[in-house]
């Protein structure tokens, strides 16, 4: 089993896209373990590159990132089931049933399995596909939609109960109140878990024990929601143009 997540440090990261001025710069967080963090921002802060950059997906040109006070030397061999699991924003889905998307390979009884499918709201649609679980969902899941595919690759990283849950705009095709029950579940449910996760969207932005505020690739603002409203107008923009929904 994984360590325990105590507390997930950024320090001082940065990564440039080859060539360019586009990417995140000096960034720095703090994540205690079991806290729920919103990083926000208008589309091109840096929001995605951050979590890959993080994750090792990207590889940084400077800073680093700690583990309960540890330097993580190879992110992308470190943040892996069971540390860190990872879905993003257009989850990938295989040609297989639904049950072998979500399991992978792993070997998990039918509890866990129930418990991740209630965990991603996903159970009123498994109950009206008429081959449940064994429903097939096609290339990339296109016999799903776009909602059911993006609960469906929720539903898979729960099964995998890590210490880290990293989310990028999980919620962009849900309802607002479809969104609101994931994210009041995905906190029940994931006692312990500590999550990070990038939307714009009022639901997660409430329940947030803290957020974080991009503009052009750096932090711009950092706190819960109440402050950030109070001293930050460019989130008090971003918080004005969503829809009054949740």
């Amino acid at each position: 089993d994984a360590e325990p997540l105590r507390e997930l440090r950024v320090e001082g990261l940065t990564f440039r896209f080859p060539g360019t001025d586009v990417g995140i710069e000096d960034i720095s967080l703090v994540l205690p373990g079991g806290s729920f963090t919103v990083v926000t921002g208008r589309i091109g802060s840096g929001k995605t590159t951050l979590l890959r950059t993080i994750l090792g997906l990207l590889p940084a040109d400077r800073g680093r990132v700690l583990w309960n006070g540890a330097p993580v030397e190879d992110p992308g061999g470190f943040f892996v089931p069971p540390r860190a699991a990872y879905t993003p924003q257009v989850p990938r889905l295989f040609s297989l049933s639904l049950r072998d998307n979500l399991l992978l390979g792993r070997n998990d009884s039918g509890d866990g399995i129930d418990e991740a499918i209630q965990a991603a709201v996903l159970e009123p649609d498994l109950a009206a596909m008429p081959a449940g679980l064994e429903t097939m969902v096609g290339p990339l899941g296109v016999r799903l939609s776009g909602g059911q595919v993006q609960r469906a690759a929720a539903a898979r990283m729960f099964l995998r109960r890590p210490e880290l849950l990293v989310v990028d705009d999980l919620s962009s095709a849900l309802d607002v109140e479809t969104e609101q029950i994931l994210w009041e579940r995905l906190i029940a449910e994931r006692v312990g878990a500590t999550s990070l996760v990038v939307s714009h969207r009022r639901p997660a932005l409430r329940r947030a024990d803290r957020i974080v505020f991009m503009e052009e690739g750096r932090v711009a603002a950092v706190g819960t929601l109440d402050e950030l409203l109070a001293t930050s107008p460019g989130f008090r923009r971003l918080w004005e143009r969503e829809p009054n929904g949740g």
